[in-house]
């Protein structure tokens, strides 16, 4: 049975949600493959002791899109109004959009108005909800980092495709009884003008969750590679206007330095920090992660640092790699609960 969140030991541990694509589902990318595989990477997140747990967004794998796991194409594509047969002009205008020179071609183009089609973000939750014991999560890519990856030739207004791709993603959320549902937005921390409106499309979207609602924001994880430059002080208003409860955030590769701007983050919302580096092959001592822990709650207090967790998805390391820094994770939160008793 899944443990209550409340109940959980505070700084609660998390993943972000992908995990290695284990080698027989590449090979054969089957329904009961899936389901085995799923089994896998949940019940190694639970044995490793992770609190929150997720399904390793195996359930959006695509062999044909391995620099993303999926949390782009599989979100779009079965989009109504979303069309993948492009043509020459529609590829040529994609590549001289802004911020989007790593990606060769679009996700999709937008020819007609948007809406759910045929995605079954339902059905992928229905399907992995009975394979785990511990809290498991949903995590969903936000509409603003999914609307960057479009061509469109329909609404031709960014703030709009951004809407109605935050309602077609609705419909489906509120649905999901997942005790947490995470948004992930890898695009917007590098873009930060646009952070004066696009609060509305997340609240919207974050509105419509019914247990826990999170939020992961990143600079970029595409190959191994960290694609946009910003800082977390910009993100600051954003980020206040947002109806969450706790974040998921990039520091362990970023360093700790901007731990400060935090303190103007609005009181309800709590605080999940990276202490563990997902671009590094080195497996972290339980020592520095504790000692990462320490040092965040004597800048932001116990209240604030509610979660630790990845930097970001696990998807590009080797399985071995991947699980040894689960356990570290666990390991090197209980060291500091150790330590600090007081600090629950």
């Amino acid at each position: 049975m899944n443990r209550d969140i409340d109940s959980m030991p505070v700084p609660r541990t998390t993943v972000v949600g992908s995990y290695p694509v284990p080698e027989w589902l590449k090979v054969v990318p089957s329904r009961p493959n899936l389901q085995d595989a799923i089994t896998t990477v949940i019940a190694t997140q639970e044995l490793a002791g992770i609190d929150v747990v997720s399904d390793g967004e195996l359930s959006r794998f695509d062999p044909n899109h391995p620099e993303t796991n999926g949390m782009i194409e599989s979100f779009i594509r079965p989009l109504a109004g979303v069309y993948t047969d492009f043509t020459r002009t529609e590829l040529e205008g994609f590549r001289r959009q802004e911020g989007m020179q790593f990606r060769t071609q679009p996700a999709g183009v937008v020819r007609g108005s948007i809406g759910e089609g045929r995605l079954q973000l339902v059905e992928q939750w229905n399907f992995a909800r009975p394979l785990a014991r511990h809290a498991l999560k949903v995590t969903c890519t936000a509409p603003y980092m999914l609307a960057k990856t479009l061509y469109d030739t329909h609404y031709r207004d960014f703030q709009k495709l951004v809407w109605d791709i935050s309602e077609a993603l609705k419909q489906q959320v509120r649905e999901i009884d997942a005790p947490v549902v995470q948004l992930d937005e890898a695009n917007l921390p590098g873009h930060p003008k646009d952070s004066e409106w696009v609060h509305e499309p997340f609240n919207n979207l974050l509105d419509s969750i019914q247990g826990e609602r999170a939020m992961h924001l990143c600079f970029g994880n595409y190959g191994g590679q960290s694609i946009q430059k910003g800082f977390w002080r910009d993100m600051m208003p954003f980020l206040n206007r947002l109806k969450l409860n706790h974040l998921i955030l990039e520091f362990a590769r970023r360093g700790y330095d901007e731990l400060p701007a935090f303190r103007e983050l609005r009181p309800d919302i709590a605080l999940g920090i990276g202490v563990v580096d997902i671009k590094d092959n080195e497996i972290e001592s339980p020592e520095l992660i504790a000692e990462r822990i320490e040092h965040a709650i004597s800048v932001l207090g116990a209240e604030r640092i509610q979660w630790v967790h990845p930097d970001c998805g696990f998807w590009m390391l080797q399985r071995s790699i991947a699980d040894r820094k689960l356990e570290a994770l666990v390991k090197g939160r209980d060291l500091f609960l150790g330590r600090n008793t007081g600090a629950k």
